[in-house]
């Protein structure tokens, strides 16, 4: 539910949310994490009963930085940096001039804007907030007079669920839902392997496919981009973090030292709110000895609550990953951290991978034609963004649920579908699919990963592209988005039915027959293979005469098309069968003698008109076709050509 839902009104006319109520509901899911231990524990107050006089932000703004609570949602409070940084987002996810405490106009509610899914999605809450002895027991501002912190994260936990939801993420997947931007993770570790991903076991994709990260590339972007570096066990300087702890690059610059070198110097924020660290550059550490002290002492000026500095070294060792979140200017433009230049063409189409239909798996699978494809028109020269991003699977629910949540003995891999990007040029909108899949992609993501979000970068010469997007595993289920950002004008289509198979020039002659017909309901819809009416279906029957197998290759081609609406279309197929053996593929080579297809829908009773085409590449004269009824005895194989 989104908007106010359900409110009313409790005591001195303030309003209580009857959604997410101030109650066990709303603050654990199944009590799998450690805040479970806090249940009977925690009671609920507005802000006015845990100060005097409560606000939303400090004057000093280094004192308005989230401090972590009891929950372990440091990702998500390493992401709300990007709202104190820019104030055009800020006001896009928290609405400015709502009422406060000691306005007229205050009831109690605050409202915020979450990007779900390629939309803007309003949150309304009620101020009451999970307390332990009348002191916030979750995240709060380093004043502790200022309150947009928890209200923040309690709509955020209201978005998923309950609070308990937020228990361990992504910094990047709360950077996208706070500015409808992108967000990449790069490694910090060792480079991943460069061979194929589809020939590496699944669970080993999310390590092979990290790209490491290089801090020169992002110098024209550094003052602009976020940046949060994580660590997922404790090593050296970082002994008090433990294992998967996100933290924020407040700033990095490059400092001289007396010898005339430079260091490369970051000052990194926890979320805890203490500093963490033994490095060389903490107090007076032995590094500051080498720069300026002029230098030294201004810079050591800078670290406020919580902070410390590092150099590069100490930084690439000891952290893990870095998540980089895209600039995005006032005008809503994404900036690119690859050039520094604006985005200002931007695109977005949803799709679905549905099992049977078109949730064709990885590229090792012989049904990754099936999935899902998309048109990618460029007409000059750019720079090309392309983003895979996946719907998260949740928990029923009726506060916010969107799709069923699938248990898995691996909670790391039970949200997303392990994913991929490929992308093909091609010299015409016209195509011959399953040549133009036996041929390496243009570019690609390289390989599947459990991540919510995977993204192409690159410069494109003017012409048309197709993407494929797929998960690991055929049949895999998930609704996702995919997002294009682009320096020219870019176009962004969905391929609504299978690409036709055009001859070259140098293939010969062709002949192609156009037969009509329908699937009517009780008689001749009979659905797919599995179902006992399959063979109600029309049946088309055709020859291969003798010549037409003399020059080896392609010799037919076959596509049907349904005649409904774009929006109303049902998923379809057929099957050639044959007397003796052989096999077939969308554009395929058959021997001589005769055949029949069967077109179906995928379930039975579904009523439409049809049209069948069939091309038959001709050797010196035109073969008739014969229009003879007929049943095969044995099938060759089925042409998978789903339409959603």
């Amino acid at each position: 539910m989104t908007g106010e839902g359900r409110m009313q009104r409790g005591g001195e006319a303030l309003v209580e949310d009857l959604d997410f109520p101030s109650d066990d509901t709303s603050l654990f899911s199944d009590s799998s994490t450690p805040i479970a231990r806090l249940q009977g524990n925690i009671t609920w107050r507005r802000p006015q009963e845990i100060c005097q006089s409560p606000v939303l932000f400090p004057d000093n703004i280094n004192l308005g930085h989230a401090k972590q609570g009891l929950l372990g949602d440091c990702w998500f409070l390493c992401a709300c940096t990007v709202l104190l940084k820019n104030k055009h987002l800020l006001n896009k996810v928290f609405p400015p001039d709502q009422p406060q405490w000691g306005d007229s106009r205050y009831r109690g509610v605050f409202q915020f804007c979450f990007w779900q899914q390629g939309h803007w999605t309003e949150v309304t809450i009620d101020d009451r907030l999970p307390c332990i002895n009348s002191n916030l027991c979750f995240s709060r501002c380093h004043s502790p007079t200022a309150f947009w912190v928890a209200l923040l994260e309690k709509a955020y936990a209201k978005l998923h669920g309950s609070y308990e939801q937020l228990w361990a993420g992504q910094v990047s997947e709360a950077l996208v839902d706070l500015t409808g931007g992108i967000a990449e993770r790069w490694s910090l570790g060792k480079s991943g392997s460069e061979e194929r991903p589809e020939q590496r076991p699944e669970q080993d994709s999310d390590q092979v496919r990290r790209k490491r990260l290089n801090l020169n590339l992002l110098y024209h972007v550094k003052d602009d981009c976020v940046l949060s570096c994580s660590t997922h066990s404790s090593s050296g300087g970082a002994s008090e973090l433990g294992q998967y702890h996100a933290l924020t690059v407040m700033e990095w610059l490059d400092v001289k030292t007396a010898s005339g070198s430079e260091v490369r110097l970051l000052r990194i924020r926890n979320p805890w709110g203490r500093c963490c660290w033994g490095g060389a550059w903490i107090g007076s550490g032995a590094g500051w000895s080498s720069v300026d002290p002029v230098c030294a002492s201004d810079l050591q000026a800078r670290v406020a609550e919580g902070e410390f500095w590092l150099d590069e070294a100490e930084f690439m060792s000891q952290f893990d990953d870095v998540t980089v979140g895209y600039p995005i200017s006032e005008e809503g433009h994404l900036k690119s951290i690859y050039t520094g230049s604006l985005l200002k063409h931007s695109h977005q189409l949803p799709g679905r991978w549905v099992k049977g239909h078109s949730a064709g798996g990885s590229r090792n699978s012989s049904s990754y034609g099936t999935n899902p494809k998309f048109w990618l028109k460029v007409s000059d020269r750019g720079e090309v963004l392309v983003s895979l991003l996946q719907q998260r699977k949740r928990k029923n629910t009726e506060k916010y649920a969107q799709t069923p949540f699938e248990d898995s003995k691996n909670t790391k891999h039970q949200h997303y579908q392990a994913t991929a990007l490929h992308m093909w040029k091609v010299e015409k909108k016209r195509f011959n699919l399953s040549r133009m899949l036996n041929k390496p992609p243009c570019a690609s993501t390289h390989c599947h990963t459990y991540e919510r979000e995977v993204v192409l970068h690159g410069q494109l010469e003017p012409g048309y592209y197709l993407l494929i997007p797929s998960t690991y595993q055929p049949g895999a289920e998930a609704r996702f988005l995919i997002r294009v950002f682009s320096s020219s004008s870019v176009s962004l289509s969905a391929l609504k039915s299978p690409a036709p198979s055009l001859p070259l020039t140098i293939d010969g002659e062709w002949e192609t027959s156009y037969f009509r017909g329908s699937w009517s309901e009780g008689t001749t819809a009979g659905g797919g293979r599995n179902f006992l009416s399959h063979w109600q279906n029309p049946c088309f029957p055709f020859t291969v005469s003798d010549d037409s197998a003399v020059t080896p290759g392609v010799n037919v081609r076959i596509t049907l098309h349904q005649s409904r609406p774009d929006t109303d279309l049902h998923p379809i197929g057929f099957h050639i069968y044959k007397v003796p053996e052989g096999d077939v593929s969308l554009a395929c080579s058959l021997p001589p003698g005769a055949y029949t297809i069967l077109p179906s829908t995928y379930e039975p009773n579904c009523s439409a008109s049809f049209t069948l085409s069939l091309a038959r590449r001709i050797h010196r004269k035109v073969v008739k076709s014969q229009e003879r009824l007929g049943r095969a005895i044995q099938e060759v194989s089925h042409i998978s050509v789903m339409q959603s």
